[in-house]
This record gives structure tokens, sequence and C-alpha cells, in this order.
């Protein structure tokens, strides 16, 4: 092929989208009016709290929050120091970080073995672990503390003796109550996986311990990262449990912080709303890290053959 011909079906492939446009019909107008509308609807109460966050409230107070102005970054300090989210945040990691490193890595032992293996209780098995994701959490809270009351620990585990007032009951429950539906996603997406990997794997001796950790867990990256963005996100904002299991107040997450800064007699709004973005700031950054692997998740395997 000349270079002339080249050039013409590389112009010809590159002016192909723009042919390939739909007209702009009144449908496709109403349909992008909706969506302007809905995106501004959904970020506006998100925008106008992050607006409010900078903003003094003696100005506020006598000037409305419809002005402009009374500008400040007192709000984030005071927040921080009134809050004090250094220890709630520490808290909250030392809670979320192995609630979720446990529920995908049992989750994915989960996944691997009801994809990989046909059995009788294959989908019972399944069933079952997604069964805990059926349940109000409400309908357990009896049970489970009485049962967190009753179980006694070493005091070097928990100094209260029990399992209650103790991290660790929070990343159970957590544990337990994510595992199932993460188990339901990753072996859904496991079962896209060519069998022929696995095949080679035992002509090469690999066991089935390895074929889990060198051949699935890689290969499911995208679906993991997934997973723990969502699981981040609802682990590290979910508070019932820690009103249920915590007594002591030095051990809450940081969603508690925000209660502190409510007064008695009066809320200052700005000062709730900087609060706000400084528990929000975290489950940013961990989802534009991950946010390639995120939207790559999202398909799960709806690519592959």
């Amino acid at each position: 092929m000349s270079t002339s011909t080249a050039q013409a079906a590389r112009r010809r492939t590159e002016s192909a989208p723009d042919q390939a446009r739909r007209p702009l019909t009144p449908a496709r107008v109403v349909l992008y009016v909706f969506l302007v509308a809905a995106s501004v609807l959904w970020l506006f109460p998100l925008l106008w709290a992050l607006f409010n966050s900078f903003r003094d409230y003696s100005y506020t107070q006598a000037n409305g929050y419809l002005s402009f102005g009374g500008f400040t970054l007192h709000n984030y300090t005071e927040a921080w120091a009134q809050g004090d989210f250094g220890q709630h945040f520490l808290n909250s990691v030392i809670i979320t970080v192995p609630s979720v490193v446990l529920a995908l890595l049992l989750a994915s032992s989960i996944g691997f073995v009801v994809a990989r293996f046909n059995f009788k209780f294959n989908l019972a098995l399944l069933g079952l672990f997604t069964a805990a994701n059926l349940l109000p959490p409400q309908a357990l809270l009896i049970p489970l503390y009485r049962l967190f009351r009753s179980v006694e620990v070493p005091y070097w585990f928990s100094y209260s003796g029990t399992l209650l007032d103790s991290y660790w009951a929070l990343i159970i429950v957590n544990t337990a109550f994510q595992t199932g539906f993460c188990a339901f996603v990753l072996s859904n997406y496991m079962k896209t996986l060519p069998y022929e990997l696995y095949e080679a794997a035992q002509v090469d001796g690999l066991s089935v311990l390895r074929q889990w950790w060198q051949i699935t867990l890689p290969l499911c990256r995208p679906a993991l990262a997934a997973l723990a963005v969502l699981e981040i996100t609802w682990i590290y904002n979910e508070f019932f449990w820690a009103t249920v299991l915590l007594q002591s107040g030095d051990k809450f997450p940081i969603t508690s912080s925000l209660n502190n800064l409510k007064g008695q007699f009066f809320t200052d709004y700005n000062l709730l709303s900087a609060g706000s973005v400084l528990v929000a700031l975290p489950v940013l950054v961990v989802f534009f890290a991950l946010q390639k692997q995120f939207v790559s998740g999202l398909t799960l395997g709806a690519t592959k053959g």
C-alpha cells in the first residue's frame, strides 16, 4: 500500500465518527436537558455545602446564606480541633482497612471455589454466604449484642474482657456482612476467566491454592479494585454498628465527629459543612486513586469471552 493510499484511509477513519453522529432530534434535546438538570440537582447540595464551609457563620447570620462573602478557613481548623478528627480518623482506618482486606480475601476464596469447581451444592454455598445481605441489620442487633457481650477474650485482645467495646467487634460484623456481596460479584467475574488457564496450571503442577493466588487474583484486579472502592465507602461511612457495639467515645469512627460539631441550642452549619467535607475527603482520595480500575471493574468481565 502506497503512502498516499494509507493517508487517505487514515483520513477516512478519523472522519468516520463525525459522519456517524446522529442528528440532534427533539427527543435527544429533551434527554440532554434532563441529564443536565439531574446532574445539577445531584451536585447542588454538595457544592452548596462546600461553598458554605469556607464562609464565616457571623457573616452568613447577618447577610443570609444567599449572600457572597465572609470567606475564611477558620471553619476547617475549628472543625478538626472541636471534632477530634485526628483520633477518629485513626479509628476509622483501624476498622475499615482490616474489614475490607478480610472481606475481599474471604470473598475471593468463596468465589474461586464456586466458579472453579462443579459440585452438587455449588449454588447453595453461594446462596448461604449472600443470605446475610437479605436481612436488615436491625434484625440482628440484639442477638449480636448479647453474643459479643458473652464471648470472653484475653484482656490484651480487648481491655473490656469481651468482644463488646472493641475494634474487633466492628471488624467481624463488617466482614461478615460484606463478604456475601463480594463473593457474589467475584464468582460471576471468575466464571468468565478461560478454563484453559487452570488446565495449563494443573499440567505445570500448581496447587489449588497457588492457582487462586497466582492466577485468579491477578486477573481479578479490576473487580477487586471496584469492590474495594465500594467497600471502603460503605464501611467508612457505617455508624449503626458502632453505636451498638462501642461504648468508649475514643473508639468511635470518624462519622461520630460530626455529632461533636452540633451545639445543644444551635448548630453552626458552616462549621458542620466543613466537617462533612473533611469526612468525605479520604473516600474521594481513594476513588480518584483507583478510578481507572474502578471503571474497568464495573464491566465485570462483560467483554471477555
